[in-house]
């Protein structure tokens, strides 16, 4: 479940700005705020399984954004290779300054 968790909570940063802001209410509370889905739905004065389907559809949206545009395994890649550069290069060279321009970039 924790990695579903942070999954989510990654897909939800990158690709946020392509959903409603309903269904960006509904993953913050969700996913950011840890609300209960019956906290949701007394908040918002829905039904629980209307928080459900909504959550569960806007899940689904983040993994088709993924799967198309895969800005969540591109961070990962990169952040792999940077742990690989970081492990081959002396640790006072200026390869190691390039490296955290590198991960301030991001």
């Amino acid at each position: 479940m924790l990695e579903k968790t942070t999954r989510m909570n990654y897909l939800f940063d990158f690709y946020q700005s392509l959903l409603t802001p309903k269904q960006r209410n509904y993953m913050d509370m969700y996913y950011l705020e840890d609300y209960s889905l019956g906290e949701i739905s007394e908040l918002l004065d829905v039904s629980r399984q209307a928080v459900y389907d909504n959550i569960k559809r806007t899940e689904a949206m983040l993994e088709t954004y993924e799967e198309k545009l895969g800005l969540y395994v591109k961070f990962k890649q990169r952040i792999e290779l940077i742990q690989q550069i970081e492990h081959h290069i002396d640790r006072n060279s200026n390869g190691m300054k390039l490296v955290q321009k590198l991960k301030e970039i991001d």
